[in-house]
This record gives C-alpha cells, structure tokens and sequence, in this order.
C-alpha cells in the first residue's frame, strides 16, 4: 500500500519561503513522475507543479519562477521549495504521484497524501 507524508506546511509572512517534503513509502519502485497540486478555501484544486523521473519539470503560470519542485528518487521524495510567497497561495497543498504519466496539470495521478497547511499573512 503506496502512502504519501507530506510536511513543511506553516504560517509565513508574505515573502518569505517554506520547503515542503513529500515522501512516498509501501514501494521501492520510483514514480514516472511527482508532484504538488493545492486547494485554495473555496476553490477547486489546481497543479502547481511536477517533476519526472528524468528531471523534465513543469510549472503553473502562477508559480512559475517562485517555486522550485525537486526530487530524489532513490528516496521516493519530491520536494517544493517555495520562494517571495504571497497571500494568494495560502492553499492546502497535496503530493501526488504517477507510476506511468509524466505529470503536469492533465495527467492523471495515481496516489495522493494528506495535504499540509500553507497560509502566507500579508
């Protein structure tokens, strides 16, 4: 059984940075690709970012330059390093991750985590 954790989630002030881990365990084998999708109060979920397993990554236009998606495999962990956060991206944010896509924000994704509280104060 596949079980994401993710953790970093915090409170921070607008532009500041947060690291947010996500590692995968019940499996040896690496995902294709993995990734960071959010939830906003009173919005639907969107894709933030995701990383192959060759490195290709991809990005949403709103986070794009801010936000860093990093992985290491042989951990079946996917990171975001999220930098000058702003109000906007206050959003629970899930970890997911595909065995044969290679992400981005139409692939399907096969298991998902929890989520971890992000909340940026202006």
């Amino acid at each position: 059984q596949v079980q994401l954790v993710e953790s970093g989630g915090g409170l921070v002030q607008a532009g500041g940075s947060l690291r947010l881990s996500c590692a995968a365990s019940g499996t040896s084998v690496p995902f294709n690709a993995m990734g960071w999708h959010r939830r906003a109060p009173g919005k639907q979920r969107e894709f933030v970012a995701s990383i192959t397993s060759d490195g290709t990554s991809n990005y949403s236009d709103s986070v794009k330059g801010r936000f860093t998606i990093s992985r290491d495999s042989a951990k079946n962990t996917v990171y975001l390093q999220m930098n000058s956060l702003k109000p906007e991206d206050t959003a629970v944010y899930y970890c997911a991750v595909s065995r044969y896509y290679r992400g981005g924000s139409t692939s399907p994704y096969d298991y998902w985590g929890q989520g971890t509280q992000v909340t940026v104060s202006s």
